[in-house]
Order: structure tokens, then C-alpha cells, then sequence
């Protein structure tokens, strides 16, 4: 493996773990809540009709909101560095 190589796999690891709230906190998932008027809002009717009424437990759409409040966990940490390592292959 070569430097650039070691350089795009720790950029993409760092970028997506720095990324992820930042990310979460544009589309309106934040500590406070999910804010009225914002992206965040109005995903949630639409995955609730498409899960048939209500938001799936267990869903991405359920799950974020908690990322949101709260932040990744060290295991979503690792995997969110993981995707970033797949990110930095593309590269």
C-alpha cells in the first residue's frame, strides 16, 4: 500500500466520522429534536406511509433521531470510520 493510499483510507475514516453529526445536524436531527420546520420533518410522514402508517421500529428513520440526540456510539463510531476506509478506496 502507498502513502496516497494510506493518506485517501485516513482521510475518508476521519472524514465520515467528523462528518456524521454534522451531516445529522443539516438535515435537522439534533440534540434538542427534530426541528418543525426542516428536511428531518418531513421524512418522517413519508417513511411512515411507506412502513404502512407508522415509522418501523428498529428503521433508519427511527434510529437517526437518536443518533441526533445523543451521537453515534463507539461501535457506530468504528463502523461510520469503516464506510469512510470504503470512501477512501473510491478515491
Amino acid at each position: 500500500m502507498g502513502l496516497l493510499t494510506a493518506l485517501a483510507f485516513g482521510a475518508g475514516a476521519a472524514g465520515t466520522v467528523a462528518a456524521a453529526p454534522a451531516v445529522l445536524a443539516a438535515v435537522s436531527f439534533t440534540s434538542a429534536g427534530i426541528a418543525v420546520v426542516s428536511i428531518a420533518a418531513s421524512l418522517i410522514p413519508l417513511f411512515a406511509v411507506a412502513g404502512g402508517g407508522g415509522v418501523v421500529a428498529g428503521s433508519t428513520v427511527a434510529i437517526i433521531p437518536t443518533i441526533g440526540a445523543v451521537g453515534l456510539s463507539g461501535v457506530a463510531t468504528a463502523a461510520s470510520g469503516g464506510v469512510g476506509v470504503l470512501v477512501g478506496l473510491l478515491i
